[in-house]
C-alpha cells in the first residue's frame, strides 16, 4: 500500500471530478464475460476503425524522418497551417466551388496538441482565476478544465424537450461584467446534438454585442451531413450567408474554433488539434504553447504534409482523405439508424449525432447513474449516465436526471443490435417500474 502524500494538493485539482470513462470502467470490472457474452463497451467516443492505410504508411514514414526529432515551430509547421486553411475552405464552402467564399489565412491557424490542450489554451488566454466562461449543460471535459484552472462556469441549461439545444436569451441572461466566453460544443458531447447555422449565428451576435469570446469546439463537424458547419468564416453576400451571419461581421474579433485530428481521421493517439482565431491572438498562444507543448507532434504534422502517391501535385494529403472521412459519416449515419431500429420502445432518443446517441431510460424513480452501474455490473454493457455531465449530486430526482450516453462509433453494427437486445434484457432482469 502506498505511503500518504506529506504535501498537500491543489484544491483546483482535488474539487476536480474525476474522469467519467474510468468510473464506468470500474463498474464493468464485476462483470463476468463469456465467448457467448462478451462485454459490450459503448460509453467512450473513440474510433471504432483504424485510419486509411495511406494516413498509416505517411504516419510511419514520417516517424523516422529527418527533423521530426527536434523542436518545430511553437504555432505549428507553417505547410500544414496551410494545409488546414485550405481544408477549412473546402469544408466550410460546402465543397470545391465555395473555398473562395471562406476567409481563413495560414496565420489565423494554430497546430496544438490535441483539442485538449487547444482549450486549455485558450482559457488560459481569456481568463483568469474567479472569471466566468458560460457553457451549455450537459458538458463533458471543457467543465473540469475550467475548474482545474479556477476559471467559474456558468450554467446554461438545456431541456429535453428542446433536443438540448441551447438557448441565447437564456444565455443572455447569465452575462456578467466577469464572463470572458461562451463556450459551444457541435455537434455535442454528449448530446450528440447539432447546432444549425441560424444558431451558431444568434450565439455569435451575442458573444460581439458584449465584447466577449465565442469559442466553439468543432471537433465533430466532419459527420454534419446537412452542410457547412456554420457560415462565420464566409465572406460572400449571398442571402444564405447573410441571413446565417450577424449584421457587419466580420469573424476574427470574437470567434475562436477548435478542431481535433482525433475523430475525423481516427488517430486519437497522435494528439493533433487546430486553433483557428485571429492572428492578433498568436502571442498569447505562443507564451502558453512554449509552456504546455512546446510544440505539437512533428511526426504527425508531417504525415498530413505527405503527398498522395496518385497526385505527386499536392501540398498535403488532406484532400485525398475527404472519401475517407466521407465513408465514415455515412457509416455513423447508417448505425444510429440501426440503433434507433432496434432500440427498445421504452427507451427514448432525445437527441443524436456524429459519435453519440441521448436516450432517456424506461425506468420510473431511477437516477441513470444507477441505471448504468447495474447494466455494467449486470448485463454486460457500458455506458455513461448523464450525472458524468452534471455538477448535480443528489437532491430530488429531476427529468433530465435520466438520460444516458451511448456511443454508437466504437463499435459494429452486429454488436449495436446486440446492446438493444440486453437494454430490452434489462427491463425484465432488473425488476424495477418500468414506464407505460
Amino acid at each position: 500500500m502506498a505511503s500518504p502524500l506529506a504535501f498537500q494538493l491543489s484544491t483546483n485539482t482535488t474539487s476536480t471530478r474525476a474522469p467519467p470513462i474510468g468510473q464506468a470502467l470500474n463498474w464493468a470490472r464485476r462483470y463476468v464475460p463469456t465467448a457467448n457474452r462478451p462485454l459490450l463497451d459503448i460509453s467512450q467516443g473513440v474510433p471504432g476503425t483504424p485510419p486509411p492505410p495511406a494516413l498509416r504508411d505517411a504516419l510511419s514514414a514520417a516517424a523516422s524522418a529527418p527533423g521530426v526529432f527536434s523542436y518545430g515551430p511553437d504555432e505549428g509547421e507553417y505547410e500544414l497551417r496551410k494545409a488546414v486553411a485550405d481544408e477549412m475552405k473546402w469544408v466550410y464552402g460546402g465543397g470545391d466551388g465555395g473555398s473562395d467564399q471562406v476567409d481563413i489565412q495560414p496565420e489565423d491557424v494554430s497546430i496544438t496538441s490535441g483539442c485538449n490542450l487547444a482549450f486549455v489554451s485558450v482559457a488560459m488566454c481569456l481568463a483568469q482565476q474567479g472569471d466566468e466562461f458560460i457553457l451549455p449543460v450537459p458538458w463533458y471535459m471543457d467543465r473540469m478544465t475550467l475548474n482545474l484552472l479556477g476559471i467559474k462556469t456558468v450554467v446554461l441549461q438545456t431541456y429535453p424537450e428542446d433536443h438540448f439545444q441551447p438557448d441565447p436569451e437564456r444565455c443572455a441572461k447569465l452575462i456578467t461584467a466577469r464572463t470572458r466566453a461562451i463556450v459551444l460544443v457541435t455537434p455535442n458531447n454528449p448530446t450528440g446534438a447539432t447546432y444549425p447555422p441560424s444558431l451558431i449565428s444568434s450565439f455569435a451576435a451575442l458573444a460581439r454585442s458584449h465584447n466577449i469570446a465565442l469559442v466553439i469546439d468543432e471537433t465533430y463537424r466532419d459527420f454534419i451531413a446537412t452542410g457547412p458547419p456554420h457560415y462565420l468564416f464566409h465572406n460572400s453576400p449571398s442571402s444564405e450567408v447573410a441571413s446565417n451571419q450577424p449584421p457587419s461581421w466580420s469573424w476574427r474579433s470574437s470567434i475562436i474554433s477548435l478542431y481535433s485530428f482525433s475523430k475525423s481521421y481516427c488517430i486519437p493517439g497522435h494528439r493533433l488539434g487546430v486553433i483557428t482565431a485571429s492572428p492578433n491572438l498568436l502571442p498569447s498562444l505562443l507564451r502558453i504553447f512554449d509552456c504546455l507543448q512546446i510544440c505539437a507532434p512533428r511526426g504527425g504534422q508531417r504525415a498530413f504534409l505527405s503527398k498522395p502517391t496518385d497526385d505527386p501535385d499536392a501540398t498535403s494529403l488532406l484532400p485525398s482523405l475527404r472519401p475517407f472521412i466521407a465513408a465514415n459519416r455515412a457509416a455513423l449515419s447508417a448505425r444510429h439508424e440501426l440503433f434507433r431500429t432496434h432500440l427498445p420502445p421504452r427507451w427514448h432518443i432525445a437527441s443524436h449525432g456524429a459519435y453519440y446517441a441521448f436516450v432517456r431510460h424506461p425506468f420510473v424513480g431511477k437516477d441513470a447513474k444507477e441505471v448504468c452501474q447495474r447494466l455494467a455490473q449486470e448485463i454486460g454493457v457500458i455506458c455513461l449516465p448523464v450525472a458524468f455531465f452534471l455538477d448535480k449530486e443528489g437532491g430530488e430526482l429531476r427529468e433530465e436526471d435520466r438520460y444516458v450516453r451511448f456511443s454508437v462509433a466504437n463499435v459494429d453494427d452486429e454488436r449495436i443490435t446486440t446492446v438493444c437486445e440486453r437494454l430490452r434484457e434489462a427491463e425484465q432482469a432488473f425488476g424495477w417500474e418500468l414506464d407505460g
